[in-house]
């Protein structure tokens, strides 16, 4: 595989995330020993000084409170240096009364926005998309989401999805569209005939034999 090819490949739900090790606003880290035991979002904007990225890292600042609570770390990235981030945030909190409790990669390199497919050269061949990557503890990518650089975020479907996953892991469920914290779940369908047989004595909530809901 060629290094172009490397860079426009896309990660992949269930693969294990790159490894990196990169300047933040809070040091220089290495990212599986910095995520070590934790669930991590890490996401990308386009640029610092920027009317909508503003908007999003105020808003990721409103649910960092709650990430924390569900075992999250929160990163972000630009390709932007570390003095251009630290006067952003400085900004923000100087002029928008926000302050920002995670830290930001300084990637002027595009060594980790190549890595994880942030590039999209119909977009930017300089700039990282809105990307968000959900990331567990053994380092699986879980979920992607991709945002063109003129369309921000929306961070109920960032904590929504992280409540699922832990939901989905936590009791051996699905979870259905639209689904919120408090909401019956989805269990798994039945692997055999003799399975589907008993499926609907189970005590479950069942439409048929392959579709039943329970609560938690």
């Amino acid at each position: 595989m060629t290094e172009t090819q490397v860079e426009k490949r896309m990660l992949l739900i269930g693969e294990e995330v790159p490894d990196f090790e990169a300047e933040t606003t809070d040091g220089r880290i290495k990212f599986k020993d910095w995520a070590k035991g934790s669930w991590v979002i890490l996401f990308s904007h386009p640029a610092d000084f920027t009317p909508v990225c503003t908007t999003e890292f105020m808003a990721f600042a409103d649910i960092y409170p709650d990430l924390k609570e569900r075992g999250v770390k929160l990163l972000g990235l630009s390709i932007d240096s570390i003095y251009s981030h630290i006067s952003w945030i400085r900004t923000i909190k100087e002029k928008l009364g926000t302050d920002i409790p995670f830290p930001i990669i300084e990637d002027l390199s595009m060594n980790v926005a190549k890595k994880y497919g942030m590039i999209h050269p119909s977009q930017s061949a300089t700039a990282a998309v809105r990307a968000v990557f959900f990331i567990d503890p053994e380092f699986k990518l879980r979920a992607l989401i991709y945002y063109p650089l003129s369309n921000g975020r929306n961070m109920k479907e960032i904590t929504r999805i992280i409540d699922a996953f832990q939901t989905s892991d936590k009791h051996g469920v699905a979870t259905p569209a639209n689904w919120e914290p408090g909401d019956d779940v989805i269990v798994p369908p039945p692997k055999t005939t003799a399975e589907a047989e008993k499926r609907l004595a189970e005590g479950y909530d069942c439409a048929d034999w392959f579709f039943c809901k329970k609560k938690l």
